[in-house]
């Protein structure tokens, strides 16, 4: 008998221990092996022992004559971590090689598919040659070739092959992808981890507009590749045309090093480096920058940028550092610090991760435990302005170092007395080289009004404070909350003599007792009421809840009160608004306490609809009931001044807005006269958020201040809108414009492309100077191809 046939209805089924080929699998899943078979681990010594396979056909038949196993009909083989699937697969044990066909498939360990309509391989699965073949990774990108060849279990050759990460169409699925790599061969290196093509083409929706004689790219399945990456366009108004080549090094899995080149038209080259590390609990980075400046004519005068006048160049450089590590689940630590030669090389240049108008150079330990929080930092503040030194309204060089500010709090689990206790620390040490200088405020006659922001010399400060309240609800559903609250303060002083000049000239200026002293401790103690009554009001197909509010907060006057006694330097930002109407204390820092007895009335409102709208609303009033009113008091920053609180009735402030649930919702906001109700502050906000058609608009007006800085009423109308075209397009853009200069300060567009392997973005922004209209103008665009890599500008200059 030359040879035996085995089928069944039903698909047989072997799975066996093997100690090293498919060859060996298929011969033990027959019934009449010859006895003079080879051994296991002659047939196919590079698999390793142990390897289980598993066998699915209707039909097997062996031919003792040709040594050959023949698989027919929904063939399946599970091997090693790879899968061939087909309609026929036979076994010469002779050549030791498989060879698959009909609607073949390999999937091999790594999840990479291989379809054909011919398939052959070695038993072991390593090497092995296909016929117009399809590859899919896991990656989801696609090579497509005339054959190809595999050696070694790692080296794959297309011949005149095909690659791109772009789905195929389902409908069309012969249609040419958005983009697409041909190349006369194509080499995929499984060990080196790279994939090279030689005399290739790049095509672009099916046109060729490239050709490439040699071309490397990473593995899709590599993340971290040393090479060049894409290249990248910028420009700017003062730095001309830029182009940029960067090169990534993979040194190690835990750290690489990327260095970029960028050349602008008008200002030369440029230099970057950035090292980045990772270890088991954190990470950090350093990046350095730098360039000989060619051009600085290009810039305006009198700026940071220019430099000194008749200076042809000079070099410009930084250095930066951030970091982060867990010390334990509880603790960590880390840093983020800037180093420069001049206060805006970075903001310029756009050194990416230090482009912040103000940096805040810091190293840090925090901890979290339950209800226990501990924050200590030192910080240098360092705004990137382009004001010279000295010129009026220049703010760097007057930062203080922040050595160090700690903040501590704590909540007890237990409750006390039916209540909550809370516990908080605040201690900060402030080093100043520079007085952040007194100035009168411009165009306001006869107003003689200085102000001092900040002190040369050292200060310090240490704030405790503790705070019980309980809430206990009435059968009717009135909400009483108890409040008691008490807080010390120590502080120390050392200003040098032109501060305490500043200050006292000041002081004479407005008519104020100079009382600074060295050293001085504070306490203020507070006892709290509030009332709050929700009452639920339900309709057809709605539900309303009006809540009235009532708060009472009785203590002595604010210490030091009516003087300018007390430096003032985490409390400078100041605004009433319907947000903090209902605040114990509303200052925003420890440097200014409220004092007196005061009383909080107000109404809130919120309202469901079935429809699925909302709707809410805020509406009070703010009464100095007793004592001193701390806001109507100056101190060196003059916080509190036409605030809206510094007469014994507030300003009536309020809120009201509502959603929708087609994506549309509108809000208002404004602080209004209490006696002629006109508005001193306002600020409307309206957005929609749809298909395809997303929109956003905001007024804002804010009254003239002029003692606390603020000489000019500002008025501002700012949009923003983003529209689809079709599935992948879209166009968008932004703008403010200021109703009192009648100037946009900022504006731009910008359209872009995105599917799942290709994007488009193209911007132009401007911006003027509010005082000179200066324009500015910033073109950007980027263009991405999914595992290819990015080109363009390396930071977007328009915000989308």
């Amino acid at each position: 008998m030359r040879g035996a046939v085995f089928s069944s209805r039903r698909s047989i089924r072997a799975a066996l221990l093997c100690g090293a080929s498919a060859l060996a699998c298929l011969v033990a899943a027959g019934l009449a092996a010859p006895a003079a078979a080879q051994s296991v681990e002659e047939l196919a010594p590079s698999v390793p022992a142990g390897t289980q396979m598993l066998l699915e056909a209707d039909t097997l038949v062996y031919d003792n004559d040709k040594q050959t196993v023949t698989a027919v009909g929904g063939v399946q083989i599970d091997y090693g971590g790879n899968r061939l699937v087909a309609q026929r697969v036979q076994y010469d044990r002779k050549t030791r090689r498989l060879v698959a066909s009909g609607n073949a498939q390999l999937v091999q360990s790594d999840g990479t598919k291989i379809n054909s309509e011919h398939i052959d391989l070695t038993d072991d699965f390593g090497d092995g040659f296909v016929n117009a073949l399809r590859v899919e990774t896991t990656e989801k990108t696609y090579f497509g070739a005339e054959s190809a060849e595999r050696m070694g279990g790692v080296l794959t050759t297309f011949f005149n092959g095909v690659y791109t990460a772009c789905e195929p169409c389902e409908k069309k699925p012969d249609k040419a992808p958005i983009w697409r790599l041909k190349a006369r061969q194509i080499i995929w290196n499984g060990e080196k981890k790279t994939v090279r093509f030689e005399n290739s083409n790049f095509e672009f929706f099916g046109f060729p507009i490239a050709y490439l004689p040699a071309f490397e790219i990473a593995d899709p399945t590599v993340k971290r590749k040393s090479g060049f990456l894409m290249p990248g366009l910028a420009f700017k108004s003062h730095l001309g045309a830029g182009f940029s080549i960067p090169y990534y090094l993979a040194l190690a899995p835990t750290y690489d090093l990327t260095a970029r080149g960028t050349y602008y038209t008008k200002q030369g080259f440029l230099g970057e480096a950035e090292w980045r590390q990772r270890f088991d609990n954190g990470q950090y980075s350093l990046k350095i920058a730098g360039m000989r400046q060619q051009n600085p004519d290009a810039f305006d005068l009198n700026t940071v940028d220019r430099g000194n006048p008749g200076e042809p160049t000079r070099f410009r450089g930084m250095m930066g550092s951030k970091g982060q590590f867990a010390i334990n689940e509880r603790w960590d630590f880390g840093w983020n610090v800037l180093l420069q030669t001049d206060k805006n090389f970075s903001n310029t240049y756009d050194i990416q991760g230090y482009t912040d108008y103000v940096h805040r150079s810091e190293v840090y330990l925090t901890g979290l435990n339950d209800r226990n929080y501990f924050d200590l930092r030192a910080m240098r503040f360092q705004v990137q302005e382009n004001t010279l030194e000295g010129d009026i309204g220049a703010r760097n060089e007057s930062q203080p170092w922040v050595l160090p500010s700690l903040d501590y709090a704590y909540i007890p689990d237990a409750p006390l007395a039916g209540g909550q206790l809370s516990v908080n620390l605040n201690a900060r040490g402030i080093v100043r080289n520079e007085i952040d200088e007194a100035f009168f405020i411009p165009n306001v006659p006869g107003s003689g009004v200085q102000r001092v922001r900040g002190i040369e010399g050292q200060s310090g400060r240490l704030t405790g404070e503790a705070e019980w309240k309980r809430n206990i609800i009435t059968d009717g559903g009135l909400v009483i909350t108890p409040l008691l609250a008490f807080q010390a303060d120590g502080d120390f002083l050392n200003a040098n003599s032109g501060s305490l000049q500043a200050i006292s000239d000041m002081a004479a200026a407005r008519g104020l007792e100079d009382d600074m002293r060295s050293s001085f401790a504070r306490f203020m103690a507070t006892a709290g009421l509030e009332l709050r009554w929700p009452v639920l009001f339900t309709g057809v197909g709605s539900s309303h809840i009006v809540e009235p509010t009532a708060q009472l907060f009785a203590r002595p006057n604010e210490p030091f009160v009516g003087g300018l006694a007390v430096p003032n330097e985490d409390a400078q930002s100041f605004v009433f608004d319907a947000t903090t109407l209902f605040e114990r204390d509303k200052f925003s820092g420890y440097d200014r306490i409220e004092g007196g007895t005061r009383a909080n009335l107000g109404l809130r409102y919120s309202g469901s609809f079935d429809n699925g709208w909302a709707t809410n609303a805020l509406f009070g009033q703010s009464y100095q009931v007793a004592g001193v009113n701390s806001f109507a008091q100056p101190d060196l920053v003059n916080a509190g001044a036409d605030s809206g609180l510094e007469t014994s009735k507030s300003d009536y402030v309020g809120l009201a807005g509502f959603s929708t649930p087609g994506g549309f919702s509108a809000s208002v906001s404004g602080r209004f006269d209490e006696r002629t109700l006109d508005v001193r502050r306002t600020e409307v906000k309206a957005a929609y958020s749809g298909t395809p058609v997303s929109l956003s608009a905001r007024y804002t007006f804010i009254q003239a201040q002029p003692s606390y800085g603020v000489p000019e009423d500002l008025q501002e109308l700012s949009f923003g809108s983003s529209a689809k075209l079709g599935q992948y397009w879209r166009i968008f853009g932004s703008g403010t414009y200021d109703l009192e200069k009648n100037l946009f300060t900022n504006d731009g567009f910008g359209f872009a492309y995105d599917d799942e392997c290709f994007s488009y973005t193209m911007t132009l922004s401007q911006s003027r100077n509010r005082d000179t209209r200066e324009l500015t103008q910033s073109f950007g665009f980027n263009i991405s191809f999914r595992t290819l890599g990015d080109f363009g500008s390396t930071k977007s200059s328009f915000n989308q």
